[in-house]
């Protein structure tokens, strides 16, 4: 599983490219993003979003805070859907976020890679 941002340009070890931020990217044509999917209900809400800021001494508590809500019945299904997406294929999660490391990302992966699918 990749994590990128959704302005660089596609490649070919992408496979399934997945915008899962829950705005539209300033400023990007539908056309010019080559994505697959976008799944935005496995963003962070926009209160978490605002509160965090991306501020690196907020991280930690973001993260927590983000697992919390990928946890919540109604991601349930979204989550569900990039497990699916994912399969035994390259996925690329995408975001507009400029500093990708310190985004919801890595932490979506994360949980993506952890946390088993309905058949276990």
């Amino acid at each position: 599983m990749r994590t990128r941002r959704v302005y660089e340009e596609a490649a070919p070890e992408d496979g399934t490219r997945v915008l899962v931020d829950r705005l539209w990217p300033r400023g990007l044509a539908k056309e010019k993003a080559e994505l697959d999917e976008w799944v935005k209900d496995v963003a962070p809400s926009d209160g978490l979003r605002r509160w965090y800021g991306h501020d690196p001494d907020r991280h930690a508590d973001f993260a927590e805070r983000y697992r919390a809500e990928l946890a919540e019945p109604e991601r349930h299904e979204a989550v569900e859907r990039l497990r699916e997406l994912a399969g035994d294929a390259p996925l690329t999660l995408l975001t507009a976020t400029r500093e990708v490391d310190r985004s919801h990302l890595p932490v979506l992966a994360e949980v993506l890679r952890n946390t088993p699918g309905p058949t276990g």
